[in-house]
């Protein structure tokens, strides 16, 4: 054979101009740090005008593009039509805002590129590092087991998955839930997120396998008729497996008697899980730790540092006691994934713990936020959050025309625009327009909920750039759209 015609055209992604690249990287550096000093100057959010919507349906490349004029590109599609979330008035949804340490870690992490399904590698040395503080945050022992997850939801998923391998009864992982001899139940307040129906169902168990337990006029689950439930299902021939302790729930952030749960799980014989991805860094704040009493005796624990601890998405950890059940629940190794003894296989693998056989670096973003700041400033800033919801629920009930729903237990507050003579329906679309109107003029992002039925506006401060000084900007805003709608729209 010619050897001219057997030769490999090889190519690679590195590029031809490194130096053109690294200018290009500096630009991008300059143009994120302004971007993130700035962010007060510029509106919240706006939407996107008919052809920059249109540049995101554009079909696949084929041919390549300069990066510089990609950049370019992205600086007129993307960056000024952002979600809002990092900032300061940006209230909607519970997540955090972000840091620019934090985005320059994501940025070392890829540049690392370690895939952290494990191995012998210091990746996976930080990962168990930052499981290993995060356990000692939350008041874990040592010898407890975690692993980074992409957020809240996939981390009560692994909680939940432990709580059922272990209790019941059965190998779950062999034989399959069908086989069980008793149905499993699992509880948790009426109050609990939509992520725990998703998780009984990828379970195999089914929605009608969580128990919705009724809440008190504090919105927490009522011990004495989750007892009940208990009771009922076991004489009915049903197996209780597990309780669910909401640390902040999403819509009033009630806090679920943790302790007392323990108290009830452990007579009982069941697992306790807590869903903490809304409240369980409130254990590290100085003035409110109290709320969460309790929270390190659990037997799982989901939490978010993607909220109060303002690293980017994605960034959740899940936290099992017993670190045996955790491993014994997902470790599978197949003939091309051995341990060795030696070289890049001689660690323990990660994806034991998790679903995940590759998974991204997070633990980075983490480990760099930490550092810099230290646990103890992020402590503050929950407590600062929580005075500034306060103060918010404070001024709503001094301020003529705003109704304050609930009073805040932590750091968000149901409240609503309400000049009196409305309807109930009249007064859901009234406030629901001013919240679209705060929106779409960039000024404020808050959601709406139904609280004891009342439709409320609700503001979740989970934000190291809110001022006080925001917040009454906010009402003042509300207060003057809410006249405005009504002239425009005296129907409602």
């Amino acid at each position: 054979m010619d050897q001219a015609n057997n030769q490999i055209r090889e190519e690679t992604l590195d590029p031809n101009d490194w130096e053109a690249l690294r200018q290009l990287g500096h630009q991008m550096i300059d143009d994120a740090v302004a971007h993130i000093r700035n962010v007060r100057d510029r509106p919240l959010w706006q939407e996107m005008p008919p052809a920059v919507r249109e540049a995101f349906a554009s079909p696949l490349p084929k041919d390549p593009a300069p990066a510089a004029e990609l950049y370019q590109e992205l600086q007129e599609i993307l960056m000024p039509y952002p979600m809002g979330n990092i900032h300061p008035r940006f209230w909607m949804w519970f997540m955090g805002s972000g840091s620019l340490t934090g985005a320059l870690a994501e940025f070392l992490a890829a540049v690392d590129g370690s895939n952290l399904g494990g191995g012998n590698n210091a990746a996976a040395l930080m990962d168990r590092q930052v499981v290993g503080w995060l356990k000692t945050l939350m008041g874990f022992p040592a010898d407890a087991s975690g692993t980074p997850v992409s957020g809240g939801s996939m981390a009560n998923i692994i909680g939940l998955t432990a709580a059922r391998n272990a209790m019941a009864g059965g190998d779950v992982r062999a034989n399959g839930v069908a086989q069980l001899e008793k149905p499993l139940r699992f509880y948790a307040s009426d109050q609990v997120h939509s992520c725990h129906q998703k998780a009984v169902e990828l379970l195999g168990l089914g929605n009608n396998a969580l128990c919705r337990v009724p809440t008190g006029p504090d919105y927490r689950i009522n011990l004495d008729a989750l007892a009940d439930c208990i009771a009922r299902d076991r004489a009915a021939g049903f197996l209780p497996t597990c309780v669910i302790a909401t640390a902040g729930t999403v819509n009033t952030g009630a806090i679920d008697d943790v302790n007392g749960l323990r108290t009830l799980c452990t007579r009982e014989g069941l697992w306790l899980h807590v869903d903490g991805c809304i409240g369980a860094l409130i254990a590290i704040a100085p003035q409110n730790h109290r709320l969460v009493d309790g929270i390190g005796e659990a037997d799982s624990l989901a939490l978010d540092p993607h909220k109060w601890l303002h690293v980017p998405f994605e960034a959740g950890c899940a936290i099992i006691r017993d670190a045996s059940v955790h491993r014994g629940t997902f470790a599978l190794h197949p003939e091309y994934l051995e341990e060795k003894t030696r070289g890049i296989a001689a660690s323990e693998f990660l994806h034991d713990y998790n679903l995940q056989t590759s998974r991204g670096f997070r633990a980075l973003k983490v480990w760099l936020t930490l550092r810099e700041h230290g646990s103890e400033k992020f402590g503050r800033l929950i407590d600062q959050n929580i005075a500034q919801a306060a103060y918010l629920a404070r001024r709503i009930e001094e301020t003529p025309k705003l109704d304050l729903i609930v009073a805040p237990t932590v750091n968000i507050v149901c409240f609503r625009y309400d000049p009196g003579g409305m309807t109930e329906a009249a007064l859901r679309d009234l406030n629901v327009e001013i919240m679209l109107r705060l929106q779409e003029a960039g000024i404020a992002a808050i959601s709406d909920t139904t609280v004891s039925g009342k439709h409320c506006l609700r503001v979740a401060i989970c934000n190291h750039r809110t001022t006080t000084g925001d917040l009454e900007m906010f009402l003042q805003q509300v207060i003057e759209l809410g006249e405005l709608v009504r002239v425009e729209k005296p129907v409602l």
